[in-house]
């Protein structure tokens, strides 16, 4: 390889590099404005969820069709992104194939697999691109999902044909290479012997066969290229993308709830108001952490300018009141839309939609982030996520059923959002529907959600013992 081509190709790693590593750091600091909460409790358990959930891709398997797809993909990314380190190592010290003089045993097979796995990557992103475009999934269609109404489209088109194009540049670089290598041309002809046809673009080397030695090395340079420079910025494309799930998906299913399913987190803080209402010493949490540090905000949190005497904020209203697991929930949602199908509020017409939750935190993080490369670190608005972004009429019209949760292939929690942010409308602004009003008043006077006195409670059994 050309000494000028090397610098080229080590300029364009470190601009990739570049990138991701900034728009990581990014990503980072706003899911650090969450509040701290402890997940590493139960390692154990929650690498066998990793294992089953995210690596085993469990939950994709409820449709099995799709579920074989999608784990084609995955693992097609995963086993045909090893080839990358040599292409790097080749890039960088001008070689070609350069591993292959050194495990010359499994060479072929290690690249016949990559193969046979590229081919599955690309007839399953033509499969994706037509269940989108011609039977159009329901909760893929921005006509039925307001959410998608932005680049949500857009981007999973973009993914899957850059998909398509990168395993096409791959399979057929493999091709012209081979044909360059039968043909004894320059450095190509060394690994005569050594490199055998591979199993899959062996049948593209009859599309070469009329092209001279000048014009082959020109396309198998140019398929190098195109392969290598496509996953570097897919690689930046992807910090930006709802495929940032790619990389995220696995610490949030380590770090996903493992409570009881159905099981609600209770506010301590609402215990610590009483206990100072009455001078009683504040209990702390098994963890030894003071109360406020799972039910309540500090209302100045967000500048670090809180003490732990500070009257609190109970639920949440912009994102710094959630917990970061939330934040990470948020980037990594791929907007399937598994949720929302699942959804009975959303299935009956009602505007809520788990997704829309998701994307809307996601939405106001990256709000965020553009006003600190803007105006600094420092920056403030006046806008929150909740009332701009999430509505009281999406909130009130969950039934915390848990049918999002049980449905999201990588264990993210809507519900949970909902619930901080319909806490914080009951418990800060007293805004609730008139029939929670008055089940909140029949429980506070009767000790029951019905409007009777409790001493009336067990009357039913008077009248079963009169019969």
């Amino acid at each position: 390889m050309h000494i000028l081509q090397q610098i080229l190709f080590v300029a364009a790693l470190a601009v990739a590099a570049w990138f991701v590593t900034k728009r990581v750091k990014l990503i980072a600091r706003a899911i650090n404005l969450g509040r701290p909460e402890d997940r590493t409790d139960n390692p154990g358990e929650r690498w066998r969820t990793t294992l089953l959930v995210a690596f085993g891709q469990k939950k994709m398997f409820t449709n099995l069709l799709v579920g074989v797809m999608h784990f084609v993909i995955y693992a097609g990314f995963i086993i045909i992104n090893l080839e990358i380190l040599e292409i790097i190592l080749d890039g960088i010290l001008g070689t070609h194939r350069l591993f292959a003089p050194y495990i010359t045993p499994i060479y072929p097979f290690l690249i016949n697999v990559f193969e046979v796995l590229a081919f599955g990557v690309l007839a399953v992103c033509v499969v994706f691109l037509t269940r989108r475009f011609v039977a159009r999934v329901s909760r893929l269609q921005a006509e039925r999902h307001r959410e998608l109404r932005g680049f949500s489209i857009p981007d999973a088109t973009i993914i899957l044909t850059a998909e398509i194009i990168l395993m096409i540049a791959f399979l057929t670089w493999n091709a012209s290479d081979s044909v360059l290598r039968d043909r004894g041309v320059g450095y190509y002809g060394d690994l005569q012997g050594v490199v055998p046809d591979f199993l899959i673009s062996q049948y593209l080397k009859p599309l070469f066969a009329g092209f001279s030695d000048t014009a082959l090395v020109a396309y198998e340079r140019v398929s190098w290229w195109l392969h290598i420079l496509g996953i570097l910025a897919f690689a930046v494309y992807v910090t930006y993308s709802k495929h940032l799930h790619i990389a995220l998906g696995f610490p949030n299913v380590y770090f996903s709830d493992l409570q009881p399913k159905g099981e609600m987190q209770n506010m301590p803080a609402v215990t610590k108001e009483v206990q100072l209402m009455l001078g009683l010493p504040v209990t702390t949490e098994p963890d030894g952490s003071q109360a406020n540090d799972n039910g309540m905000q500090p209302a100045e949190a967000t500048s670090g300018e809180s003490t732990p005497d500070e009257i609190g904020r109970f639920g949440a209203k912009d994102v710094y009141d959630l917990k970061w697991i939330n934040l990470m929930n948020a980037y990594s949602c791929t907007e399937c839309g598994r949720c929302t199908a699942a959804c009975p509020a959303n299935i009956t017409g009602k505007k809520l939609s788990p997704r829309k939750i998701m994307m809307d935190t996601r939405d106001r993080l990256e709000e965020i982030q553009r006003g600190w490369q803007t105006n600094g670190v420092d920056y403030k608005d006046e806008k929150s996520l909740l009332g701009d972004y999430i509505t009281a009429e999406e909130l009130n019209a969950c039934t915390t059923c848990q049918a999002c949760i049980n449905a999201c292939p990588i264990n993210i929690n809507p519900l949970d959002i909902i619930l901080q942010l319909r806490r914080y409308r009951v418990m800060e602004e007293s805004q609730a529907p008139a029939s929670w009003n008055a089940m909140f008043s029949n429980i506070e006077n009767n000790m029951a959600p019905w409007k009777f006195s409790p001493s009336d409670r067990f009357n039913w059994a008077e009248m079963v013992n009169e019969k």
